[in-house]
């Protein structure tokens, strides 16, 4: 049985890419910050990502457990991902800093810890990165910069792995999460105006981020190397009349 490692497994999309690793007959490790008894991973593990990022004591007594834990590899999805917004005036470099640690160094960090398992099986790394690395708006500063630096990491490590192991990214725009539903409460009307100024007159669905990681991860995608995929409905291609 093939493994996947998820991190951020219980979000909305989290949860969509465990379920569909887990119909595909793979075993699911899901990390996340939080604990809950309702998850879609085989096994879920608290783990604080900005810890692993920034503290080197709990950095060092993870990579041990994750040996024990995780001897075998085959796919590293790193999802999790913090927003934390604020304009150029009043950006806190706390949460500037907390940002890049979980949004970019977290991944780095453990796509160097799991490298030797990954290549011993020719695996795959999937990033998710964000249509912000593209497209982006006010107050997005910290955010934005980092899913364009994923981005830039899953190019280099591409070239830098060559054919040891494959790296992507997926690039979503929005998608119908809770916390995406959330900041539409009481306003209908603004998530109908966003649904509709998508081509494809809809947002996305976290099965469809799970779906193209699920592909990336397959055989079938053996020649995607360093690609950053655009799962955005055609909005990246939308110039608005005003």
């Amino acid at each position: 049985m093939k493994k996947a490692l998820i991190t951020g497994v219980l979000g909305g999309i989290g949860s969509a890419l465990a379920q569909a690793f887990r119909e595909a007959g793979y075993y699911v490790y899901g990390l996340d910050v939080q604990h809950s008894d309702n998850h879609q991973a085989d096994r879920l593990i608290q783990f604080d990502l900005h810890q692993f990022s920034t503290n080197e004591e709990y950095r060092n007594e993870w990579k041990h457990t994750f040996n024990v834990l995780i001897p075998e590899l085959h796919v590293l999805i790193n999802n999790a991902a913090v927003q934390m917004l604020g304009s150029l005036d009043d950006l806190k470099l706390s949460d500037w800093n907390h940002t890049m640690a979980v949004n970019l160094t977290g991944p780095l960090l453990l796509s160097q810890h799991f490298l030797e398992p990954l290549e011993d099986v020719n695996g795959c790394i999937v990033n998710i990165g964000s249509i912000h690395q593209q497209l982006t708006k006010r107050r997005f500063i910290s955010y934005a910069t980092s899913k364009s630096a994923l981005i830039g990491l899953t190019k280099a490590l591409a070239v830098d792995l060559e054919g040891r192991v494959r790296v992507n990214a997926i690039s979503p725009a929005a998608i119908e999460t809770d916390m995406l539903l959330a900041g539409f409460n009481g306003n209908p009307s603004a998530l109908d105006e966003l649904r509709k100024i998508h081509p494809v007159q809809r947002i996305g669905y976290p099965k469809d981020v799970a779906k193209l990681a699920l592909f990336l991860a397959s055989e079938g995608s053996g020649f995607i190397h360093g690609a950053n995929l655009s799962l955005d409905g055609g909005i990246s291609s939308v110039l608005k009349d005003l």
